[in-house]
């Protein structure tokens, strides 16, 4: 009679625990695919002022930052619920804030952080101006 069941030395013990750890540049062109995936959903929704602000070097809590507007609070509610669910679809996570009024929608899909705005509020916060920081050349006071 045969013993069936795994032994040390089998392969259900080869020392590997997990998935092999990310590398620096698969965490780079994931993050990239996903860059390009959350504009492609957000340019087919139909979203206006779309600014994308690479933070590489600002910030370590994403590698892209994306601000948007839509027309009203029933389009940045849609344009935001679309957007989780193919981050989502596409094997990642996507957790939402700010749905409910929908005045102003984070999603934070890990490696890209996106704002979802009504042009009002988005005026009234200026995130650009605040993340771009170093980016833009300094205006003369005259």
């Amino acid at each position: 009679m045969t013993n069936l069941s795994p032994t040390p030395s089998g392969p259900s013990h080869s020392g590997a625990i997990g998935p092999a750890p990310r590398t620096a540049e698969t965490q780079l062109a994931e993050a990239t695919e996903l860059h390009a995936l959350v504009l492609q959903s957000l340019d087919d929704d139909q979203a206006q002022e779309v600014v994308s602000i690479p933070l590489g070097g600002k910030s370590n809590i994403a590698d892209f930052m994306v601000i948007a507007s839509g027309r009203s609070t029933r389009q940045v509610a849609s344009m935001a619920q679309k957007l989780a669910e193919k981050i989502k679809q596409s094997g990642g996570t996507a957790r939402i804030e700010g749905l409910t009024n929908a005045d102003w929608v984070l999603i934070d899909a890990g490696d890209v952080i996106v704002h979802l705005f009504r042009p009002e509020v988005r005026t009234f916060y200026n995130l650009e101006r605040m993340w771009a920081f170093g980016d833009a050349p300094e205006t003369p006071n005259a």
